[in-house]
């Protein structure tokens, strides 16, 4: 169906498919696992997961419970990792789906333990998530020998089938809190193998780990942000040259207007014209996920293949662009994140004049922004 609006983000699903690819030959023998939380980063879970799937990743990685069923729903059986505990009385519906667990807690397992033996479940998949330095959720590396053993005694119900870590500075140029982590999780890894524990798959690296850190890829690693066409931070970009955006955020001109020298544009008229100029509006705002601050910082868009600035706050559902003495129209495409001629932003730029990352930028994209696969 054509997007009822002129704004679209449009989804290369080839590129996610590339991505993949690279992903897996930094990754080497390592199995590649597709983070597609918070829904697809904003590119749509349902057909990134499918995607990434049939570019050969092993499984998938999703933060809450629901986002595992909605996959579970659409028709995907491939293993999904939930990243982190649950509310308890999610637990019945994780373990009804066959989604894999992260556990760090004795309450949690045996939450997961009784739901299993009441579904009639044998052998459900817990990972345990060790916190080797980034102080957010996971078990002390002292304790992991116990918990452990608490999964297998809660055998037939539970099986252990993971143990990892997440790494907090991987996509840092400053190598040594990586280095730190990873050596605290081979302490803790060490202690389960003298105490007789397979921990099955072992991982720890996120995208900037599995490219830049070659000793954390170990059995497996969880590619999130980079299967999208986005480095994991700015300094990382020579590293990800091969990797292709797979979103365009695109608009079109619905007003033209010549404005005179000193006049003001948008709310508080916070950006004044110097000279007389042409000012088009663009038809999506801070609710669209576009934030309210962009232009005052220094954002851009393409228009007519040359970069031009937003001009003033950007609004609700409009944002205004300083187009100087170019002849615009009324209908005129507007790239805000994406390639338009020779021209190109991504999203990590926006985060670098905003202060924040790329993820960030691209999750922000609301719902109400179409999604058309491209």
């Amino acid at each position: 169906m054509r997007p009822q609006r002129a704004t679209v983000a449009e989804i290369d699903l080839s590129a996610v498919a590339h991505n993949v690819g690279v992903m897996k030959e930094f990754a080497g023998d390592a199995r590649l696992l597709a983070v597609v939380k918070a829904n697809g980063y904003g590119h749509g879970a349902v057909p990134v997961a499918e995607t990434a799937l049939a570019a050969g990743a092993h499984g998938l990685c999703v933060a809450l419970v629901q986002e595992g069923v909605e996959l579970r729903r659409a028709g995907i059986e491939a293993p999904i990792l939930v990243l982190s505990e649950q509310p308890i009385e999610q637990v019945g519906d994780l373990v009804a789906h066959g989604l894999i667990a992260t556990a760090y807690s004795t309450r949690y397992i045996d939450a997961l333990a009784s739901e299993a033996k009441r579904l009639d479940v044998v052998g459900h998949e817990v990972h345990l998530k060790i916190d080797t330095g980034m102080n957010r959720v996971g078990a002390a590396p002292s304790n992991a020998v116990e918990l452990a053993g608490r999964i297998i005694a809660r055998s037939p119900q539970l099986s252990l089938g993971g143990v990892f870590t997440h790494l907090a500075t991987a996509d840092s140029p400053d190598p040594t809190e990586t280095r730190a982590q990873l050596s605290r999780f081979d302490l803790a890894l060490a202690e389960l193998h003298r105490a007789g524990v397979d921990p099955g798959w072992v991982h720890a690296a996120n995208s900037a780990a599995t490219i830049a850190h070659p000793d954390a890829r170990r059995d497996m690693v969880r590619a999130g942000i980079a299967l999208y066409g986005i480095a994991p931070d700015v300094s990382m970009t020579p590293l990800c040259g091969r990797l292709r955006p797979a979103l365009t955020l695109r608009s079109r001109v619905s007003y033209v207007k010549r404005v005179a020298a000193g006049e003001g544009v948008s709310y508080g008229l916070r950006h004044r014209f110097a000279t007389a100029t042409t000012v088009a509006t663009v038809p999506l705002g801070y609710a669209d996920g576009v934030p309210r601050g962009l232009g005052l910082s220094g954002g851009q868009v393409l228009v007519a293949g040359r970069r031009r600035p937003i001009v003033g706050v950007v609004t609700m559902d409009q944002l205004m662009v300083d187009c100087g003495d170019d002849e615009i129209r009324v209908d005129d495409e507007v790239v805000l994140i994406g390639r338009q001629g020779s021209e190109s932003i991504d999203a990590n730029e926006w985060g670098s004049l905003l202060g924040t990352i790329g993820y960030e930028v691209v999750c922000a994209i609301s719902a109400r922004v179409p999604r058309v696969v491209v």
